[in-house]
């Protein structure tokens, strides 16, 4: 098995508008489909990330404010899985909730080995 890397962007609009009970709802179909992935022994890790963060680059000389991407270009989260190869990872991410979000989306990144 190889491991791979989601990472979640968009659908923070959405969830912006939606009541505390359609949050709650959207939190019950990502825990079904995670624990779907917890069943099958590929999921290893995940969770959400918070908006705020802080930004470090020139060497570490610098940091600021960030993230400073568009909306639907911040990573909101991330998860990692266990899948035999790319293809499978992909049909994998499918079920994922935030691609029911107009503008969700999942980077599917393979992990290398150090």
């Amino acid at each position: 098995m190889k491991k791979f890397l989601y990472l979640f962007r968009g659908g923070d609009a959405r969830m912006a508008e939606m009541s505390p009970e359609e949050v709650q709802a959207e939190m019950a179909k990502w825990g079904e489909w995670m624990q779907g992935l917890a069943e099958k022994g590929q999921l290893i890790d995940g969770l959400p990330l918070k908006a705020e963060g802080m930004q470090v680059s020139k060497g570490g000389q610098l940091v600021t404010d960030g993230p400073f991407a568009e909306g639907a270009e911040i990573v909101g989260g991330y998860l990692m899985v266990n899948a035999t190869d790319m293809n499978q990872a992909i049909e994998l991410s499918k079920g994922c909730p935030i691609l029911n979000a107009k503008d969700g989306n999942i980077e599917v990144r393979e992990i290398a080995d150090m």
